[in-house]
């Protein structure tokens, strides 16, 4: 390499950064615009510019030019590179080549000799910088994307108890008592929320209590979807949480802080936007106390005990992103005094802790009531009160912080055929617009909408088992219907549900053959 003054080295890095701009431009491209970008200690340059820099103690940085002008001043100014490999001993794995003059016996004489320090000028310090081991470089951070407003809740615009009423009937068949108490349960929880008095530091002294609201119903009759539909229409956060998976702190499990945690996510980590959400929690009577119970119930009293502050409302640190508190998780604290808590669960043998209480109502006599009177009531649940619920092994301060308890039906075939046509996202009008990508029209006769209840029915199971049975008879369907592009309508036949036949094929342009041996089998 060849061999440069100060001045001249200073020229050659002046042409290659480019001084000659002018303006912050030129600036900016000499010295870096990221924080993060590492500097040449000598010539100040950014490694964005100098290539890979190689790194030595006390975090200096040094480019592959500055470096090897360092050591050729040194080589030039006759500083003794070689004399000190050799006085401490050598450098291993280094051969190098050093120049020395000798005055004796001929002064023109020049001895070579190795030495540990290798002579920099005939290596290639870019491939040495590559053998050095990287440093962990800082990630760049991104541009925060501006937080766009969302819209807030405020007294003005909570919709009216009938309103969300008639929006609830859009998407959720039945349940007429059930959308009522929880339309006027939301509507006077929110009033209590942004009310001026309780902005205002609620000046007259009255303060309104939670409305935490517990729903009993049996398994399918749709009390989740309830809950998801009214977040929509309100648009809070919602958070679903399932009760089987807390545990008392300190025991594998869940804690009960993280149900208010899944809310904090559903806000995207927004504390005031959550505090005004709504949190589900769903199977609560798989907390219940155990009967004959010999040792500590972790999952079951104790989570209730756990929970009263909930629901009460208490300001509680919460683990960011995680199900449960250590040291290696971040804490947010939360206050639960406006969040709204829906509990749910089908309570297994509850019917018969009501059956029970009512006949002992009955009596001897020609007007007395018989002990079967409600052997075949199939709403039963409709009768729940407090101390059933207390029976079933709910402690009392727990349903005490849960003051609205009501009852969702079970479903009736008329139900489960409405189900399958009238909601919005009825599950008919999905498999239809699954058809009509192809092009091809479906229908439902009126039998086999009560046939697949029917059979629905029977599984009680609820409206879970709607979709199971309509997906098992258009499987055949969907799959031959792609082979055959002259297919335009597909009529679905009580018959075909029953098994005693095959749904109708219409062609395209032929509606007058309704054809006896166009069948999908």
């Amino acid at each position: 390499m060849p061999n440069y003054d100060d001045n001249e080295f200073k020229e050659i890095i002046e042409s290659e950064t480019g001084s000659g701009e002018t303006g912050s431009a030129g600036n900016d491209r000499q010295h870096g615009n990221d924080a993060t970008d590492a500097k040449c200690y000598i010539c100040g340059r950014p490694e964005s510019v100098t290539g890979p820099l190689m790194r030595i103690p006390n975090n200096i940085c040094i480019c592959k030019d500055c470096m090897q002008k360092t050591f050729d001043s040194m080589n030039n100014a006759g500083f003794p590179i070689g004399d000190m490999a050799f006085s401490f001993g050598g450098f291993p794995n280094m051969n190098v080549t050093v120049n020395e003059e000798h005055t004796e016996n001929d002064d023109s004489k020049k001895e070579k000799r190795t030495g540990g320090m290798p002579n920099i000028s005939m290596i290639n310090l870019s491939d040495l910088a590559g053998m050095m081991p990287g440093m962990q470089r800082v990630k760049k951070k991104k541009p925060k994307k501006e937080k766009q407003v969302e819209p807030v809740l405020d007294i003005h615009s909570i919709p009216a108890p009938h309103k969300i009423k008639a929006k609830l009937d859009e998407y959720v068949v039945g349940q007429e008592h059930a959308k009522k108490v929880m339309s006027v349960a939301v509507y006077n929880h929110y009033k209590r929320i942004f009310s001026e008095d309780e902005k205002n530091g609620n000046q007259d002294g009255v303060e309104i209590e939670k409305s935490n609201m517990l729903m009993v119903g049996p398994t399918g009759c749709g009390k989740t979807y309830l809950v998801k539909t009214l977040a929509q229409l309100l648009d809070v956060p919602l958070a679903i949480t399932d009760a089987t998976s807390l545990t008392e702190a300190g025991y594998i499990g869940d804690d009960i802080e993280s149900v208010v945690s899944k809310l904090l996510a559903a806000a995207d980590n927004d504390v005031e936007r959550a505090e005004h959400g709504i949190i589900f929690i769903d199977e609560i009577d798989k907390i219940a106390k155990k009967k004959n119970a010999h040792q500590r119930d972790v999952s079951g009293e104790s989570v209730q005990q756990g929970m009263l502050k909930l629901l009460e409302g208490a300001e509680v640190e919460v683990p960011v992103g995680a199900s449960s508190k250590n040291a290696m998780v971040p804490m947010e604290l939360v206050n639960t005094k406006n969040i709204l808590f829906i509990c749910g669960g089908a309570f297994p043998e509850l019917e018969d802790i009501i059956k029970e209480r009512l006949n002992k109502n009955s009596s001897m006599g020609f007007q007395a009531d018989l002990k079967d009177k409600y052997d075949n009531e199939e709403n039963l649940l409709k009768y729940v009160t407090v101390e059933d619920i207390r029976k079933f092994g709910m402690i009392p301060e727990f349903i005490g912080r849960l003051p609205i308890l009501f009852s969702l039906d079970a479903l009736t075939e008329d139900m489960l055929v409405r189900i399958l046509t009238e909601p919005k996202n009825a599950i008919v009008k999905q498999y239809q617009k699954l058809l009509s990508y192809d092009e091809v029209a479906l229908e439902f006769e009126q039998d086999a909408l009560y046939a697949i209840a029917k059979r629905a029915k029977e599984k009680e199971v609820g409206a879970r088992a709607l979709r199971a049975i309509i997906e098992e008879f258009m499987l055949d369907i969907m799959y031959e219907i792609p082979k055959d592009d002259n297919i335009g309508r597909v009529v679905i036949t009580r018959d075909y549900i029953e098994n005693h036949g095959a749904p109708r094929i219409i062609m395209r342009g032929v509606p007058q053959i309704e054809s006896a041996g166009s069948t999908i089998s």
